[in-house]
């Protein structure tokens, strides 16, 4: 027996694999798992993409880039608007005073006439601009409660979360979880805490009978453009069941929108459709053509309603998105196979 000096060696191991492990395990299949709500974020932040989040932000702030951008134009309306009542006002006045040359009884009928008209354009205009400050009070109060659930502001959360609950005060609907919430905030809760809570409690029940309007605007539209014998009725039906489904939504999330608040929405709404439209990877849109595939071999019309369903669906929870006044935390946004599971041969209820 040789007395041989033992040197070191170097030895090459190959990836995931160490001296002494069982090779089948390398045999074994690699499962891949879907990604869920939250890492399909992630995955589109690092691709460049606006999260959900963000792009009900950017939605919600669109507006006032917009008038930024095009203040000529806003400069330009404003005058000619002013140029109008200016001359609207100077023709009252000169047909009144032809009624008081005509008679004086004239004169006076006219001028009450006048000041009703005049009364109820000021009630008018208040009723607008208070429907345009609210809505613009619940998309500030959504993205004050997203920054402070990012950053477990404690006080900040007791504030946001009674501005929540002065929203609602008066419906019987949200009285008890109301009365939770108030009870909440004098206790020692931590800020995400206490705004996932409020979304349990006070969001939960409004998200379901929101979803229950989506699935039953995507219903209607299906069948009436399953059976109508006109394509101009199914794109004026489509788009009269997709402006009320978006007044309907913003109602039930507390806003009262008038004439020029209901603009704004369906602006903020347009705008969230057009940024998340890149997006509809992650929301189950091989199921929506799978499904429109085979509507569409059973019967064109067929095929035609769900696709329309498909699309209402898709503006009902744009509309969820940027009306529901705080952001999806504890509970996970829905998505078409949720609030519409009929297109997709599900039986669940929303």
């Amino acid at each position: 027996m040789t007395n041989e000096r033992l040197r070191p060696r170097a030895f090459k191991l190959e990836s995931g694999h160490s001296p002494g492990e069982d090779d089948s395990r390398q045999a074994a299949p690699i499962i891949e798992e879907q990604p869920d709500h939250y890492e399909r974020e992630a995955l589109a932040r690092a691709q460049g993409e606006p999260s959900a989040e963000e792009a009900v932000q950017i939605a919600q702030r669109r507006g006032v880039a917009a008038r930024a951008l095009l203040s000529w134009g806003g400069l330009f309306w404003s005058a000619l608007s002013s140029l109008l009542l200016l001359a609207f006002c100077v023709w009252v006045v000169s047909f009144l005073e032809g009624l008081y040359a005509r008679a004086p009884a004239l004169g006076y009928v006219g001028l009450a006439l006048a000041g009703l008209a005049a009364l109820a354009l000021i009630a008018l205009f208040v009723r607008e601009a208070r429907g345009v400050l609210r809505q613009r009070g619940i998309a500030a109060l959504h993205m004050e409660l997203a920054e402070a659930r990012a950053r477990d502001d404690r006080d900040a959360a007791r504030l946001l979360t009674a501005r929540l609950i002065d929203l609602y005060a008066g419906r019987a609907d949200t009285a008890r979880a109301r009365a939770h919430l108030d009870d909440l905030t004098r206790e020692i809760v931590d800020g995400r805490d206490l705004i996932d809570i409020a979304e349990r409690e006070l969001m939960n029940p409004l998200d379901a009978r929101v979803a229950k309007e989506i699935a039953d605007a995507a219903k209607r539209v299906s069948v009436v453009t399953a059976i109508s014998p006109r394509a101009i009725v199914d794109v004026l039906f489509v788009a009269a069941q997709s402006v009320r489904l978006v007044r309907r939504i913003a109602e039930i999330y507390g806003s009262r929108p008038g004439s020029l608040g209901f603009l704004r929405i369906l602006r903020s709404v347009t705008a969230h459709l057009a940024i998340t439209g890149g997006m509809a990877v992650g929301d189950s849109i091989l199921q929506q053509w799978l499904g429109h595939g085979l509507a569409a071999r059973l019967s064109a019309r067929l095929g035609e309603g769900v696709l329309n369903g498909l699309l209402t669906a898709r503006v009902g929870l744009s509309a969820m998105a940027v009306c529901r006044p705080m952001p999806f935390g504890a509970q996970k946004a829905p998505g078409l196979a949720e609030v519409a599971p009929f297109v997709f041969g599900g039986n669940k209820e929303p």
